[in-house]
This record gives C-alpha cells, sequence and structure tokens, in this order.
C-alpha cells in the first residue's frame, strides 16, 4: 500500500508541476524522466512499445525518443552506449542495468528518477507488476544490480 501512495505521489508531483503546460522547456534529463513517468501503471509486454504493453528497453527508448534523444531499443545494445559511471554518481535520466537470471548477461534495465537515502529510485517496466519505481535499496534489485550508465551529458 505504501508503494501504491508513493507511486501515486510521485505521479502528481511530476504532473503537477507545470513544466509542460508553463511552455518552458525541460532539461533533458528532466523531459526522460518526465516521459517515463507517463508509462507508470502500463502492462509489461515483451517487446511492448506502447501504453498498451511495454518492456523495460521499450520504456528508455520511448522516454529518451520523446526527449529527442536517440537510444538503442534492446537492452544488449543499450548497455554498449554512453559511459559507464558509478552507482554513487547516478542521476536522474542516467540508466541503471541488472542482470536478473543466473547466465551474465544483461536482461534489464530502468531509468533514475533521483535518490532515497543515497540510494538510486528508478522506473523500470516489471514483468510481474508493469512499469513502476523501485530502489537499490531493495534485496532483489539489490543483488541483481551490474552497471550504471550515462547517455546525456
Amino acid at each position: 500500500m505504501r508503494k501504491i501512495i508513493y507511486l501515486m505521489a510521485l505521479f502528481f508531483i511530476a504532473n503537477g508541476c507545470g513544466v509542460l503546460k508553463s511552455g518552458k522547456k525541460m532539461k533533458p534529463r528532466d523531459g526522460v524522466v518526465f516521459y517515463a513517468k507517463e508509462y507508470l501503471g502500463t502492462p509489461y509486454r515483451l517487446g511492448g512499445n506502447s501504453s498498451s504493453g511495454i518492456d523495460c528497453s521499450g520504456l528508455i527508448h520511448n522516454a529518451y525518443k520523446k526527449q529527442g534523444l536517440r537510444v538503442s531499443r534492446t537492452v544488449n545494445l543499450l548497455r554498449k552506449e554512453g559511459k559507464r559511471i558509478s552507482k554513487s554518481r547516478a542521476k536522474p535520466g542516467d540508466i541503471l542495468f541488472f542482470r536478473t537470471s543466473k547466465k551474465r548477461k544483461l536482461t534489464h534495465a530502468g531509468i533514475v528518477v533521483g535518490t532515497k537515502r543515497g540510494e538510486p529510485l528508478f522506473i523500470h517496466a516489471s514483468s510481474s507488476r508493469g512499469v513502476i519505481v523501485s530502489s537499490l535499496r531493495e534485496g532483489y534489485w539489490n543483488k541483481a544490480y551490474a552497471q550504471t550508465r550515462r547517455m546525456i551529458k
């Protein structure tokens, strides 16, 4: 229940600030996060790329694209782009990568939306819960974490 309230608060903060309504141009990082949050609650669909169903790389690709930035469509290609940084340096708009299978391959990714108690919060398309915001403080994500990449200078 607390997570649902937290997600709703994030949604209202993002939409209630009037960033787009005021006609001001957003900074690229803020825009990527704003557009990613438009997908909150969208169900997960492998290979999905729309508000009716989306996967993790589709979420990243669409959020960057709406901000006018080009990134690859798959986790395997995204992991080769940008600059690798430490998670302690992560800023909103950076991408976190995860290993969610027993193979060494990177299989999941999300966009940093902020921090809480020094750990990144990230938006991603969860296969079980759809598009949500999670924290690296959560045991599963902390263990699965692999790397952070910066796509926006």
